[in-house]
């Protein structure tokens, strides 16, 4: 889903044509400023979207950005300031915050992996564990916190799991069956022991995987697969051992909990009304 059909999507559900409390105690035409501010510090992702909300909602809104995404925000810093009629700014206040939030959530999750692990050569990769119809979204905040993107969708790489070995018999045959489908796109098998490790190794795919395995169990799997061969970890991966696997010398490890499982980053918006209030 594009970001400006999610956005319609997001007002029409807030029916901010239709608020209620600020057609009851505000008067039409009032205007004022408003203040984005942090009240977590952390990394800021969905700025864009967030200006865009606005600038769907009223044209005339002007917007003066303080920090941008992949920005790293304090506690008490202003994000934005906003200049407007009262009606406009709260309408679109709530659709603006709740992707910048979740989207800054993202970020900010995958910026503390990405710190964990700097010591190493070992890259931050997403998964395809993302809210429906945001993924775009959500993988670009990955990268905003430091992390990379692993496929985007189905048809973006081949990655074989179990329940692909299963039905096609052996890693050997999928291998061989995804570079008979396609020779242009990358392969990736996922292994849950060492003796498929070295079936793989000798099927030649570009990328293996190694799931729910010990940091012990994936140095023995990095001394027998070639540097030549792009190595990951994903499954129980965790701030706590992160570096643990990282230090390995695996190439990546996939945390889908920095966009299944991320909290948002605690942002709001505070107005400040103009005494003259205009017809």
């Amino acid at each position: 889903m594009n970001a400006d059909t999610l956005i319609n999507m997001a007002l029409e559900e807030d029916a901010i044509l239709h608020d209620l409390t600020c057609l009851a105690t505000i008067e039409k035409g009032q205007t004022g400023k408003a203040f984005i501010t942090a009240k977590a510090t952390g990394i800021l992702s969905g700025t864009e979207l967030a200006k865009c909300v606005f600038e769907k909602v009223d044209p005339c809104i002007v917007q003066n950005w303080k920090l941008n995404d992949g920005d790293h925000v304090a506690t008490g810093e202003v994000i934005c300031e906003l200049t407007g009629t009262m009606h406009t700014l709260l309408a679109a206040e709530r659709t603006a915050l709740n992707f910048m939030q979740h989207l800054s959530g993202i970020a900010t999750a995958t910026r503390a992996f990405v710190d964990a692990i700097a010591e190493t050569d070992c890259k931050v990769t997403d998964t395809r564990k993302t809210t429906p119809g945001m993924r775009k979204l959500e993988k670009k905040a990955v990268v905003h916190g430091g992390g990379v993107n692993h496929r985007m969708d189905l048809a973006s790489g081949m990655l074989i799991k179990e329940n692909h070995i299963e039905a096609c018999g052996s890693i050997t045959e999928a291998v061989g069956k995804c570079y008979a489908q396609s020779e242009e796109i990358w392969v990736e098998v996922e292994c849950e022991t060492l003796e498929q490790v070295e079936e793989a190794m000798h099927a030649c795919p570009d990328i293996i995987l190694l799931d729910n395995m010990t940091p012990d169990q994936v140095l023995k799997a990095r001394k027998l697969i070639p540097t030549s061969m792009l190595l990951e970890a994903s499954g129980n991966i965790t701030l706590d051992n992160a570096f643990a696997y990282a230090n390995t010398g695996v190439n990546r490890i996939a945390i889908g909990a920095i966009t299944h499982s991320a909290p948002s980053l605690d942002l709001s918006m505070r107005v400040v009304a103009d005494q003259t209030k205009t017809s």
